[in-house]
């Protein structure tokens, strides 16, 4: 993966990781596709669109100070996605991304929402998205799932094409959920509580960013209006000790993604960050890499952070991939499959 410029107020990227870290079975469960486009892929795609791009300025792209900087970037990358070979193409390069780390599972957020908004027919990206994964599962032996994601500055009306748009496409066996992504301090959880009450009543599984950009009041809504089985970053939780008691006592899954909150600004010091409060509180913690390739990192990348920031125990990183697995949409009996390779 090739790193990028990091701002001011982030760190520098982890070291390489371990072989303990490398060779422990993991799931990632929050991780977006367009996030994970190495810029050489975007090259790539260009000059399968006829274009050539300079290598340093695709890297700019990747360039940025702040939340909003981190959006802007996101949607110049998703603007060089356009045909179903181009959305299959980096569901495979992701695949062979994760398998390197040995990544079994992973539960993907396709952005659904801008499809939908650049008018595109989002049928044929389906069909590419998935050769994509049936080739990767096969030369790879990573599972995927797919979470349709929606885009909460677009409203609810649009959210709601999004999650009619996976049922329609759910008999595929590989549309699990549907999720909400943007910026939570201009759309907060409570506009889309009629999307995630047709998206239950229809069987999908719920998925909600809270509590990145926004207070611990982004997570309480999440969990009382949309009923969110996992909660995206619940980076602010902190800030509430009766969230973090019901966190705890609820086990609602937490899909934490440090070098995320520190590249967007949402936290201003890596040091200050709660993921080893949050484990130590017993909450049903699992760390994931977001939008890798935007953030010069990967999941095994972050397993290294955890233990060489917060001082996570080789048992104590082997729990955070128990908590992937557990927390995971996967059948339980998949889940028993992968828990049964961490002892």
């Amino acid at each position: 993966m090739a790193a990028t410029k990091l701002p001011e107020n982030s760190q520098a990227p982890p070291a390489q990781p371990s072989a303990f870290i490398l060779g422990l079975p993991k799931a990632e469960l929050h991780l977006h596709l367009e996030g994970a486009i190495a810029p050489e892929t975007v090259i790539e795609l260009a000059r399968n669109h006829g274009r050539k791009l300079a290598l340093e300025d695709v890297r700019k792209l990747y360039h940025y100070t702040d939340f909003t900087g981190f959006l802007l970037c996101f949607r110049d990358v998703t603007k060089d996605l356009s045909t179903p070979e181009d959305y299959e193409l980096i569901t495979y390069r992701l695949l062979q991304q994760l398998a390197a780390e040995n990544v079994k599972h992973a539960e993907v957020y396709v952005s659904v929402g801008v499809c939908i908004a650049w008018k595109r027919d989002f049928g044929q990206i389906f069909a590419g998205l998935e050769r994509g994964r049936i080739h990767g599962e096969r030369d790879f032996g990573v599972s995927l799932y797919w979470i349709f994601d929606a885009v909460r500055q677009f409203g609810p009306e649009q959210a709601m094409r999004v999650a009619q748009c996976a049922v329609e496409l759910q008999p595929h066996g590989s549309v699990v959920g549907i999720g909400i992504g943007g910026d939570e301090r201009l759309a907060g959880p409570e506009l889309f509580t009629e999307v995630y009450e047709f998206a239950a009543g229809h069987g999908l599984r719920l998925t909600c960013h809270a509590g990145e950009a926004a207070g611990p009041e982004s997570v309480w809504t999440a969990l009382q209006q949309l009923k969110t089985e996992r909660i995206g970053h619940g980076l602010t939780a902190w800030q509430d000790r009766e969230l973090l008691a019901h966190l705890a006592e609820t086990q609602v899954p937490l899909e934490v993604c440090v070098s995320s909150n520190v590249r967007t600004g949402c936290i201003q010091e890596l040091k200050h960050h709660p993921l080893k409060t949050y484990f130590d509180l017993g909450l049903l913690v699992t760390l994931n890499s977001d939008d890798p390739a935007m953030f010069g990192t990967t999941l095994a990348r972050e397993y290294q952070l955890a233990q060489d920031t917060f001082g996570f125990s080789d048992e104590q990183l082997k729990q955070l991939a128990r908590n992937s697995f557990r927390a995971s949409f996967l059948p339980e009996e998949k889940k028993r499959e992968y828990l049964a390779l961490l002892g």
